[in-house]
């Protein structure tokens, strides 16, 4: 999955908010994870406001559906 494609995606899981789409969220960066990496990962949460929305935080590592903080 490309960057862009990632960002577009979550943008609608953080437009309507709430817990599944948190879970919908966790997915795609733990896809971002693993493509490319815990910098990209950081980026997109502080750039897309995923700690306001979701209170995920740069540094949390995604894996599958779990967000492991650091």
């Amino acid at each position: 999955m490309t960057l862009e494609k990632a960002k577009e995606l979550l943008k609608v899981q953080a437009d309507f908010g709430g817990f599944y789409n948190a879970n919908s969220a966790k997915l795609i960066l733990a896809e971002v994870s693993r493509e490319h990496g815990q910098a990209a990962v950081d980026r997109l949460v502080r750039e897309l406001n995923l700690d306001k929305v979701f209170g995920f935080e740069a540094g949390t590592r995604f894996e599958g559906g779990l967000a492991i903080k650091k």
